[in-house]
C-alpha cells in the first residue's frame, strides 16, 4: 500500500497545527538549559541539522527545526542577555561604538570608504539595530516565490513575542505630520504592512524600552532537540564527494569544523539520513565568506588563498548591495524625546524617509569619528535629531572577496554606492522631501529659524560621517551631497543570491545537503527595514523543511 499521500496529508496537518497553535514557550530567556560556551563542546558530535549562525534567521530556524529533529546552533558571538548596551533602547549605539573583541558588533570598512558593522552575538543584527519592525510588501513576497499564507503566519508567530506598537513622542509626531504635508500620502496609521504613504511601524522595543531579539524566539525551541554553542567560530564546512553511476562527482556537505575561544578544534557531523542538512545563516558577509573558506566559490580566487576547490561557483560573493542612507541633522530649540525609527514615509519614487532623535542616536552613527564629533558637541547643540532617507533596492551592486583564511577576519566588500544613476536620483528626491518636512508647519517648532536649509546641509556635509573626500558646498547639486555624505543603515545583503547561488528552496546549487537561509540570499532589501523578513524567513523555511522531513 502506498502511504505517501497519507504522509503528505499528515505533514500538511502538522504545519497547520504548528501555526494555529504555535509552540508553547518551554523555557524563558536568558535561562536556556540548552545554551553553552563552546569550550564545553565534545570534540566529536552528531546532529540532524547543523546551523551556522545564531542570528536573526538562525534563531527562529533552530527553534522550529528542534520540534522534530536534533539541531546544533553555532554562534561565534556571546549571549545578548545581561548587556545593557544591547537590551536598553537608551543605550542604542553603545554596542556599535564598542570596538573590543568582546563587542556584539564587529566593525568593518567597505572598499567604498563607508564604515559599517556586522553582528557578533546570539540574535544577530536584531541585537544592535534601531529596532524598526515592518513586513515586506505583497509584491516582494510574490516575486520571491513564497507562499503568502505561510509568510503571514510566520510573521504572526514572531510578532507575539518581539514586535510592539511604539508610543510616539512630539518629535516623531512632527516628522509624521511633516511627511503628510510634504505629500507622502495617505496616512496609514500604525501598521506592520508595507503600504505607500506615511505610517507608524512596529518596534522590537517594548513600552519600557527593553529590546526583544531573535534570541528570544529560542523560548519556543524544544530543549531536548536543541544545542546552542556560543563563541563557536566555524572555520569550514566538510564535504564528501559522491560519484554517480555515470561517473559524475557531486559534493555533499556532511559536517563542520569549529573552534572555541581557547583555539580547540571541534567537529560536528550530520547523522545518517537523507533529509539531514547543514544550513548556513551567518549573514550577508559571513555566509559567502564561509562558503569560500570551505571551497565553494570562484576557483581562481580560492586558489589564490590556497583553498582546495570543492565547487567552482563564480557567483558566490557577487551581488553585494547596501542601501545607501543619507541624513540631515536638525538642532532643536526644544528638548526632544529619545527615539529610534518609528515613523516611515514610503514614497512612490523609491526612497524611504525615517527619523531618530535624542541623546542616543549619535552613538549609532556609522563611524567612530562621527561618534567622537557628536560627543564633543555641547548639550544645546546636541539637542535635536536626524531625518534620513534610504534608497530602496538598491540597483547598484558590488562583490565580496576573502582577505584571509581566518573566518573571524572581515572579508573585503565593495558595495558601489550610487553606481546606478537611478539610485542617485532616488537619493536626491529623498533629500528634497526631507527639506519639505523641515519647512512644514508641523515641524516648525523643532528647528531654529536662522539655520536655513543650505546651512543644515552644510553642517551635515562637514561632519565626519565616512572616510570619503569632501566636495560638497551649498552651490553644488544634491547629487554631490548624496555621494559625499553616504552612510549605511546596516541593510546590506547579497552574496548567496536566489537563482545564482541557491535555488528557490535555498539549497546551494551543485551541492547536496547544504542550504543558505539569511539576508545573503536577497536580491533586494525587503520592506523599509529587513529584520522582520529575515526572522520570518528562518521560521518559514523551518516549517517547510520539517514538513518535507515528515512527508518523505
Amino acid at each position: 500500500m502506498n502511504l505517501g499521500w497519507w504522509w503528505r496529508l499528515f505533514a500538511g496537518a502538522l504545519a497547520g497545527f504548528l501555526f494555529f497553535h504555535g509552540f508553547a514557550a518551554t523555557e524563558t530567556a536568558p535561562n536556556y538549559s540548552f545554551m553553552y560556551d563552546a569550550t564545553s563542546a565534545s570534540t566529536l558530535s552528531y546532529y540532524d541539522y547543523i546551523i551556522v549562525g545564531g542570528g536573526t534567521a538562525g534563531c527562529p530556524l533552530a527553534a522550529t527545526l528542534s520540534q522534530n529533529a536534533t539541531v546544533l546552533l553555532l554562534e561565534r558571538g556571546g549571549s545578548p542577555y545581561g548587556n545593557p548596551n544591547i537590551t536598553k533602547m537608551a543605550s542604542f549605539g553603545a554596542a556599535l561604538s564598542d570596538l573590543s573583541q568582546s563587542s556584539p558588533s564587529q566593525r568593518f570598512i567597505s572598499e567604498d570608504g563607508v564604515i559599517n558593522a556586522r553582528a557578533r552575538v546570539l540574535g544577530g543584527g536584531s541585537c544592535i539595530n534601531a529596532g524598526f519592525y515592518t513586513r515586506a510588501s505583497d509584491e516582494y513576497i510574490k516575486q520571491a516565490g513564497w507562499d503568502g499564507r505561510l509568510v503571514k503566519e510566520s510573521y504572526q508567530w514572531m510578532e507575539k513575542s518581539v514586535a510592539f506598537e511604539p508610543s510616539l513622542g512630539q518629535w516623531q509626531s512632527a516628522v509624521r505630520d511633516g511627511l503628510l504635508e510634504a505629500g507622502v500620502m495617505p496616512s496609514n496609521g500604525f501598521t506592520y504592512d508595507h503600504i505607500y504613504g506615511t505610517k507608524v511601524g512596529g518596534t522590537i522595543f517594548d513600552q519600557q524600552g527593553n529590546r526583544h531579539t531573535a534570541a528570544d524566539l529560542l523560548e519556543y525551541a524544544n530543549p531536548s532537540g536543541l544545542t546552542v554553542f556560543l563563541h563557536a567560530s566555524v572555520h569550514k564546512i566538510l564535504f564528501a564527494i559522491k560519484v554517480s553511476m555515470a561517473g559524475k562527482r557531486r559534493p555533499k556537505a556532511h559536517g563542520v569544523v569549529f573552534r572555541d575561544t581557547t583555539g580547540a578544534k571541534h567537529k560536528a557531523y550530520l547523522k545518517q539520513g537523507s533529509k539531514n542538512e547543514i544550513i548556513v545563516s551567518a549573514g550577508a558577509l559571513g555566509s559567502p565568506q564561509l562558503l569560500m573558506l570551505s571551497g565553494v566559490g570562484p576557483a581562481q580566487h580560492l586558489k589564490s588563498h590556497d583553498i582546495t576547490v570543492v565547487l567552482d561557483q563564480p557567483l558566490v560573493g557577487q551581488g553585494m548591495s547596501d542601501n545607501p542612507m543619507n541624513a540631515v541633522f536638525i538642532p532643536s530649540p526644544l528638548p526632544v524625546e529619545v527615539s529610534l525609527i518609528q515613523v516611515v514615509g514610503i514614497t512612490h519614487f523609491g526612497s524611504y524617509i525615517e527619523a531618530a532623535s535624542g541623546e542616543n542616536f549619535a552613538g549609532g552613527a556609522s563611524s567612530s569619528p562621527a561618534v567622537e564629533y557628536m560627543n564633543n558637541l555641547d548639550e544645546t547643540t546636541f539637542r535635536g535629531g536626524f531625518i534620513l532617507e534610504k534608497v530602496m533596492g538598491p540597483i547598484s551592486t558590488g562583490h565580496l572577496e576573502l582577505r584571509t583564511r581566518n573566518p573571524n577576519d572581515n572579508p573585503s566588500v565593495t558595495f558601489n554606492y550610487f553606481k546606478d544613476p537611478q539610485d542617485l536620483q532616488r537619493c536626491v528626491q529623498g533629500i528634497q522631501t526631507i527639506e519639505k518636512i523641515i519647512e512644514s508647519k508641523a515641524f516648525f517648532r523643532f528647528r531654529y529659524e536662522f539655520l536655513s536649509w543650505p546651512i543644515l546641509l552644510n553642517m551635515t556635509a562637514n561632519a565626519p560621517l565616512n572616510l570619503l573626500p569632501k566636495h560638497y558646498n551649498p552651490s553644488m547639486p544634491l547629487e554631490v551631497f548624496c555621494k559625499d555624505t553616504v552612510m549605511t543603515i546596516w541593510h546590506y545583503h547579497g552574496g548567496c543570491q536566489v537563482g545564482k547561488v541557491v535555488d528557490l528552496d535555498y539549497k546551494v546549487l551543485g551541492v547536496d545537503a547544504l542550504r543558505v537561509i539569511d539576508g545573503s540570499t536577497f536580491n533586494d532589501s525587503p520592506g523599509t527595514n529587513p529584520q522582520a523578513t529575515v526572522m520570518m524567513l528562518g521560521r518559514y523555511m523551518g516549517v517547510k523543511i520539517l514538513s518535507e522531513r515528515i512527508a518523505n
